[in-house]
């Protein structure tokens, strides 16, 4: 059995915390729905277990580990926080780490209701995370970059997914995206991935974030991109408003990389439609929603 094939069991988890973590082998174990290169497990009512599954190193678990303890208590919204590590053994071979329980229910499997205020929060939570990152902190080369060097993985979407009506229309949000003037200024903090599974809502509006393994310092135009992809039609105008710290430029380009995150989520839908490993059936409207507003400057 390879790496990649072990069982992730509720046994499994339990006998990991009882070797490493005793302390906390008597909290109740339940399986998290989702995931794809972490598998979580509910850890008690405050405590979960993200276990490495498909990632093929440890370097998104520990980037988390690094950084996620500077960045979460400036922060506005609950995020997950490490609080205790667990290393590869014989039993499993690799990192897993416990971490504070974000509450919400994934946007992916929900919905935002309260669109204003929902567009407030996120402003705010961009505005708090998007600071000059250090010197040390982490380059990507998939997330943070300008869309110019993007231009593979959008045709990539592009082509398997945009319906036949609608490709002048996204290849041309994308063809500005990659025209736009690159940002000036240092880098800052950039979350890179958030998309409705990456996000939790409670009472109709974001109520966390998670999932930073592709957290990097770059271009802060790749979280701007949220106010097509999470949020409802008719709030981006107010988001960029309270954002207040993006200009033209910015906003081009984050409107191109909601177009191919918009794509991607359509590719992974129809990934799920045909029943192939790592598709999410529920990401396909959800990636048309976004596309449709991107396309309706909404």
């Amino acid at each position: 059995m390879t790496d990649t094939e072990i069982a992730i069991t509720a046994d499994l988890v339990r006998d990991l915390l009882q070797k490493q973590h005793p302390d906390l082998a008597g909290l109740a174990i339940r399986e998290v729905a989702g995931g794809w290169g972490n598998q979580m497990w509910r850890l008690g009512d405050e405590l979960a277990v993200r276990m490495q599954r498909m990632d093929p190193t440890p370097e998104l678990q520990l980037k988390e580990r690094r950084w996620l303890p500077v960045l979460a208590p400036r922060l506005p919204l609950p995020v997950p926080t490490p609080v205790r590590f667990g290393e590869p053994s014989e039993h499993f071979p690799k990192h897993w780490t416990v971490m504070t329980w974000v509450d919400g229910e994934p946007l992916d499997h929900g919905s935002i209701s309260r669109g204003a205020h929902a567009a407030d929060t996120l402003a705010g939570f961009l505005r708090a995370l998007h600071v000059e990152a250090p010197a040390e902190a982490p380059i990507s080369s998939d997330f943070g970059t300008h869309p110019k060097k993007c231009t593979g993985g959008f045709d990539y979407f592009f082509d398997a997914v945009v319906p036949g009506g609608l490709a002048d229309e996204v290849r041309a949000v994308w063809d500005d995206a990659v025209a736009a003037p690159e940002r000036e200024g240092p880098p800052v903090w950039v979350h890179g991935d958030l998309h409705p599974a990456n996000v939790v809502v409670s009472d109709g509006t974001l109520s966390g974030i998670v999932d930073f393994g592709a957290l990097c310092a770059g271009d802060p135009a790749w979280d701007l991109a949220a106010a097509w992809v999470l949020l409802p039609a008719g709030t981006a105008s107010r988001f960029f408003d309270r954002y207040a710290h993006a200009d033209e430029a910015a906003i081009r380009r984050a409107r191109g990389l909601a177009a191919m995150k918009s794509l991607f989520l359509m590719l992974m839908g129809q990934n799920g439609d045909r029943g192939l490993p790592g598709g999410k059936p529920n990401w396909g409207p959800a990636g048309r929603a976004a596309l449709d507003r991107v396309l309706n400057g909404v």
